[in-house]
């Protein structure tokens, strides 16, 4: 997630999901996003096993990025990314009974485009993600 826009910058990674505490899937996520978007200034997560795995701060400091991890119970560092997942689950995961792994696919991947595209922030001036992005970059930033 951007921080300054409060865009999902992966949309296509929110579905993917994991039962272990395995850092693959992460990395995985990781990598899409330096190579769709380039490298940002400083990486900010928590301190979970899959984060500070040596796998995964190698790609970071690889990549030359700053990395940011916050302190045990420091959950406010984090809280755009808790509230997206609060929404995520409130308003797409509970409300629908998946079936498949494709239909949790599409299901997530629209309510993260529409997280992206008609969801307005208060935070952002009653704008959306998308609306800031384009603002910012000139371009429109579509997932």
């Amino acid at each position: 997630m951007d921080w300054h826009s409060r865009r999902v910058l992966s949309v296509g990674l929110l579905w993917r999901r994991s039962n272990t505490m395995e850092a693959d899937v992460c990395i995985a996520a990781l990598e899409e996003a330096l190579s769709r978007f380039g490298r940002p200034g400083i990486f900010n997560t928590d301190q979970g096993s899959q984060f500070t795995s040596p796998r995964f701060t190698r790609v970071l400091l690889d990549a030359g990025v700053r990395i940011s991890m916050d302190g045990r119970g420091r959950w406010m560092d984090n809280v755009f990314i808790e509230r997206l997942w609060r929404s995520m689950k409130y308003e797409c995961i509970y409300l629908n009974a998946f079936e498949t792994g494709s239909e949790a696919r599409a299901g997530i991947g629209r309510q993260g485009t529409d997280y992206n595209r008609a969801r307005p922030h208060s935070a952002l001036g009653g704008r959306t993600p998308e609306e800031v992005c384009t603002a910012c970059h000139g371009i429109n930033m579509a997932a």
